[in-house]
C-alpha cells in the first residue's frame, strides 16, 4: 500500500523593497540562482517555461502558469531524489505592496508520497529559502 500525505502552508514575510525588486528576484536567473542556492540551476521565467534545481541527489522541477509582472507568480513543482518521485505541489506567491515595502504571500498545496518527504521538511526548507531571499533583497539596498 502507497503512502500519500497532504498538506498546505502559507509564509508571510515582509520585505523592504518594492514589488518590482522582489519580483525581478524570482524573474532574473542570476538573480534567483543567487538566493535560492541551488547547486545546479535554469530559469525560463515566463508562462509555459520551467526552471530546474539540482542539489545532491535532489531535483526540482517547477512549470509556471501564472505570472502578473510585479503581483502574482503560480507554479506546479515536482521534486524527485533517489527513490523516485517525493512531491507534487502547487505555489503561488503573491506580491502585495506594504508601505514602502512589500509583503509577500507564498502557499503551497502538496502531496507528498511514500515518506520520501514530509510536510514539515517542505515548510522547514521552504521558509529557509524565503529568509535567503530576505537577505539577498537587503545586500541589495
Amino acid at each position: 500500500m502507497t503512502d500519500v500525505k497532504h498538506s498546505t502552508f502559507t509564509f508571510e514575510r515582509r520585505y523592504p523593497a518594492p514589488p518590482a525588486r522582489v519580483f525581478a528576484a524570482w524573474a532574473d536567473p542570476a538573480a534567483k540562482a543567487s538566493w535560492f542556492g541551488a547547486a545546479e540551476h535554469s530559469l525560463d521565467f515566463r508562462v509555459g517555461g520551467r526552471e530546474t534545481n539540482r542539489s545532491g541527489d535532489l531535483s526540482f522541477t517547477a512549470d509556471y502558469h501564472d505570472i502578473v509582472d510585479g503581483e502574482r507568480i503560480v507554479y506546479s513543482g515536482a521534486l524527485s531524489g533517489p527513490a523516485g518521485l517525493a512531491t507534487v505541489s502547487v505555489t503561488t506567491v503573491e506580491l502585495v505592496p506594504d508601505g514602502d515595502g512589500t509583503r509577500l504571500v507564498l502557499t503551497e498545496q502538496g502531496t507528498f508520497l511514500d515518506g520520501h518527504e514530509e510536510p514539515a521538511w517542505r515548510e522547514q526548507g521552504t521558509g529557509d529559502w524565503l529568509d535567503k531571499l530576505g537577505a539577498h533583497l537587503g545586500a541589495q539596498a
